[in-house]
């Protein structure tokens, strides 16, 4: 019988990391009052499960201290032991490893090395902490705030100049960005002067696209880190959601404006436009964080200032290709 005696050489945040290292390991051949004793003389950081291991060393089951209790000081522990409880490995993102407690109902997780053999355990109460610090850390990733490592989860408490450094620039991207939206009303102008009432929907449907490209980015800064899909299977998702959302919002717009204004064709371009608009935010809204983060750089900042107006212009010149094409329009 013995502990697991490696020493802290992984990754933060991951699960080798964060697993316990003082837990009980036992040959599966030991008894359940061997255990017994060991748990009662051992100093053991946790024994919330006891890790049974093959003659070789390789984990093979866990056994619960609510079965070590109920079963006869005789009874092998390879007979009482559970195969099946979920194991992670060392390297798995800490994220992910409480993704697996959760989907699969447990509070303790065994971390196995790459060998097969028992690393330690994760505890219920660094699970919650961890599911805690992530969803802090992603709250303050939606309002614009960088990690300047993975370590810096607290930087509401920096000094508001540290901060304002960090948000400025991407802001000022967006500032210099939104003059391409002018210059596309700008080179628009003579199909408004041909229809003004084109310009009435302008605003309702930039909004309704900025607020579907915002739940798509929700999603991809929440759910990057521990997807399981290829990228082109969420974006193809993510396309046939946003197009589907886009869709049943230009009916409903085109139903709308067409009872209001009693112009099908005015009507029947906002439709469209707003449909085609909602694909495009959809995609924009998962490639930008995936594409920010895979050059490392926080996936809030063009996700939120530079993101937003990308999908704003775009979404003025579908509107505008729509309406001349629709409307009949002249430029």
């Amino acid at each position: 019988m013995a502990e697991t005696d490696l020493p802290h050489h992984y990754k933060r945040e991951t699960a080798g990391h964060l697993a316990l290292r003082r837990v009980p390991v036992v040959p599966a051949t030991e008894s359940v009052g061997s255990v017994r004793g060991l748990l009662r003389s051992g100093d053991f950081e946790s024994v919330d499960l006891v890790l049974l291991t093959s003659p070789s060393g390789s984990y093979v089951a866990s056994v619960e201290l609510r079965r070590l209790v109920e079963a006869d000081d005789t009874t092998a522990l390879e007979s009482i032991g559970r195969a099946d409880w979920p194991v992670v490995p060392t390297e798995m993102d800490q994220e992910q490893a409480v993704d697996v407690a959760v989907r699969q109902s447990v509070t303790v997780l065994p971390v196995i090395a790459a060998d097969g053999r028992p690393i330690g355990l994760i505890p219920a109460h660094t699970l919650l902490d961890v599911l805690g610090r992530e969803h802090n850390e992603d709250l303050y990733l939606m309002a614009g705030i960088v990690r300047e490592s993975a370590g810096a989860r607290h930087a509401l408490e920096d000094p508001p100049l540290r901060r304002v450094v960090r948000r400025l620039p991407w802001l000022l991207a967006g500032l210099v960005l939104s003059s391409a939206a002018t210059a596309v009303m700008v080179g628009y102008e003579t199909a408004l002067q041909s229809n003004v009432m084109i310009a009435f929907f302008i605003p309702g449907l930039v909004y309704l696209t900025d607020a579907i490209g915002t739940q798509t980015e929700a999603i991809a800064v929440r759910g990057l880190s521990v997807r399981s899909k290829p990228l082109l299977a969420l974006l193809w998702s993510e396309i046939v959601t946003g197009g589907t959302i886009g869709v049943l919002l230009g009916l409903a717009a085109m139903l709308a404006v067409w009872f209001v204004f009693g112009n099908i064709a005015i009507a029947a371009g906002v439709g469209v436009s707003l449909a085609a608009a909602g694909i495009l935010a959809s995609s924009i809204g998962l490639l930008f964080p995936w594409t920010l983060s895979r050059i490392g750089l926080d996936p809030a900042f063009g996700a939120g200032p530079v993101a937003t107006i990308v999908q704003d212009v775009l979404t003025i010149v579908i509107y505008f290709l729509v309406m001349t094409k629709v409307v009949g329009l002249g430029l």
